[in-house]
């Protein structure tokens, strides 16, 4: 549970907006040197969450208004209920898988995509590929994840899905619009021609820390930075995550043994203090987490 502390601003829970679920826990098929919760294929810290466990999840959110859900992990698709758990999401609104594209299978896309053709609410998908190239992707990602993830693309692609392409920006900001230009260029050769692209920054953590540095004291959240500040930018405002342990805070402090808030959703309706390094990250660049509702095809 979370404590007040001093000096520390909190922030409220306005409204249960969004609702994550670490659905393949932390592990993954990929071992990136930049994740921040050091996902990987031996990484077992958090499970799996079952179909039953986020039925009943999805039941209990109804009534507190939740307006849209995330999957993340780990790779979600390593859950082998994902499909099935993504065709019952839709029932209940719009969805969005986070997912490096290196498994997907034809008959799932087929099958999630008659799902979102037979619901009333969409289905997103949000690819990682983190630079335009083999060269400037592989060495954070794995050799060979740049192609495996570009032929993903283009099934999704192919079965009318329009994923978001997320990148964390691992190179210099003034380099941000030769690498956009480069992803829009090897995209259109893999047939998607008007991609929706998405620049994260680094968060230190986990993986991350060790590869470059953690967060200093110094970067923090004062009570000063909140003065006037539009706290709907921070993700902790209004949206909770389920993993196996409990319901988090928020997707990025999953190992912060304070971002456990309770057992249910309405027991993690409570303020949070924001102590943490990864918060001013947040602060800084709004909901990194969400898909922004203004993201079009460029």
């Amino acid at each position: 549970m979370s404590a007040v502390v001093e000096n520390v601003p909190q922030i409220e829970l306005k409204a249960l907006d969004e609702l994550w679920f670490q659905v393949s826990g932390t592990l993954c098929n990929l071992e990136c040197s930049h994740c921040f919760i050091s996902c990987s294929p031996k990484n077992d810290s958090f499970g799996f969450l079952s179909r039953e466990e986020i039925s009943r999840r999805l039941q209990e959110s109804v009534a507190l208004g939740v307006k849209e859900y995330y999957f993340t992990g780990g790779e979600p698709f390593l859950n082998k209920e994902m499909v099935s758990i993504l065709e019952e999401t839709l029932t209940y609104g719009p969805a969005t898988v986070l997912t490096n594209g290196t498994v997907l299978k034809d008959e799932w896309l087929l099958r999630l995509r008659d799902a979102e053709d037979r619901s009333g609410f969409t289905l997103e998908f949000r690819v990682s590929i983190d630079g335009p190239t083999k060269e400037i992707n592989d060495p954070i990602r794995g050799e060979g994840t740049f192609e495996r993830a570009m032929k993903g693309v283009e099934k999704l692609v192919d079965t009318g899905f329009l994923p978001i392409i997320t990148m964390t920006r691992t190179w210099a900001d003034e380099e941000d619009l030769e690498n956009l230009e480069g992803f829009r260029r090897v995209l259109a050769e893999h047939g998607y021609t008007r991609p929706r692209l998405k620049i994260l920054p680094r968060l230190k953590l986990g993986a991350e820390m060790e590869r470059t540095s953690g967060y200093s004291q110094a970067e923090r959240i004062t009570m000063e930075m909140m003065t006037d500040f539009d706290e709907s930018q921070l993700v902790c405002n209004h949206s909770r995550v389920v993993s196996d342990r409990g319901i988090h805070v928020c997707p990025i402090l999953l190992d912060a043994p304070d971002s456990i808030l309770g057992d249910s959703l309405i027991e993690s309706q409570q303020p949070f203090p924001l102590s943490h390094g990864a918060c001013l990250t947040c602060y800084q660049y709004g909901s990194i987490c969400s898909n922004p509702s203004s993201l079009k095809p460029e």
